[in-house]
């Protein structure tokens, strides 16, 4: 089962998010030759979920119909 997303972490400028394995900023080991791979709420912002279809199966929010 793959890891949970997280629509904002704390500092997700610590992590490359670019596949499953979550890596630290300076330790990459998919080896795709490329940099770090930005969370979406550093590109978009804090709703950035809310735009599109991401695929995340989200928990609904007390006192928000769905």
């Amino acid at each position: 089962m793959a890891k949970k997303f997280p629509l904002n972490p704390p500092h997700p400028e610590r992590i490359c998010w670019g596949c499953d394995k979550y890596c630290a900023a300076d330790a990459l080991a998919c080896g795709n030759g490329s940099g770090r791979t930005l969370h979406p709420a550093e590109m978009i912002g804090e709703d950035w979920y809310t735009f599109g279809d991401w695929g995340l199966e989200l928990e609904a929010e007390p006192g928000k119909p769905k």
